[in-house]
């Protein structure tokens, strides 16, 4: 079949390291085939990684989280007393912010996935017999794993394409557009590890006659 000999090629073209091959094997639908398994597969990955380690559940993301919030504060911070004090700014303190603080929001949505900080309807669902809240449980992951199946494919060829232009980040002469896109695939599927934990505990609770929906709050523990 078709769609397996370019699942091959895709295999081939990571294997070669080359970024224009890589660009061009994940252009077909072979890389919604092939990424929904990656996808699967390291998400499940990271889950066993968590139930480890369990220091990494609890604070991996929020440590990136932190030191991508400091590392534009900091910048912010120095661009400021560079302009108005020195009379001088570097041409890279106002592209590397906003790059950091995509990774700040892909790895923040992650935890607060296993949060469960996003708009549920809480109230409604507590109402609802035991079945029909395992239901929405059940949705509220499908929805998840296929909104991050779709980011990660597109993120994954968003950053073929850049790396394989050699785009640098705007105001440098040498850091790559790629080295900060690349976390995008990364977060997402630490956000399928996350809806994996949280598939888990619920048909654990709904076995074990536990609450199943509890209310959640935003900088809360897992």
């Amino acid at each position: 079949m078709q769609v397996w000999s370019d699942i091959g090629d895709i295999v081939a073209a990571f294997a070669s390291q080359d970024s224009w091959e890589i660009r061009n094997a994940l252009e077909g639908n072979a890389a919604w085939v092939a990424g929904t398994a990656v996808a699967i597969f390291g998400g499940l990955l990271v889950m066993g990684l968590y139930r480890l380690v369990p220091l990494l559940d609890r604070h991996l993301e929020r440590t990136v989280m932190v030191w991508s919030y400091l590392a534009i504060a900091l910048i912010i911070f120095w661009g400021v007393i560079d302009r108005f004090v020195f009379k001088n700014q570097q041409p890279w303190s106002t592209t590397i912010p906003p790059l950091l603080f995509m990774i700040m929001a892909w790895f923040g949505a992650a935890f607060n996935v296993r949060l469960r900080t996003h708009l549920s309807f809480i109230e409604f669902r507590m109402a609802m017999p035991r079945a029909g809240q395992l239901a929405c449980l059940v949705l509220d992951a499908a929805l998840w794993f296929g909104f991050a199946v779709i980011v990660f494919v597109t993120t994954t060829r968003m950053t073929a394409l850049s790396a394989s232009n050699f785009q640098i980040v705007l105001g440098t002469d040498s850091v790559m557009q790629w080295w900060f896109l690349i976390t995008a695939p990364l977060a997402f599927v630490m956000m399928i590890a996350r809806v994996f934990e949280n598939l888990w505990d619920d048909i654990s609770n709904f076995r074990n006659g536990r609450p199943m929906i509890q209310q959640a709050v935003i900088g809360g523990d897992t």
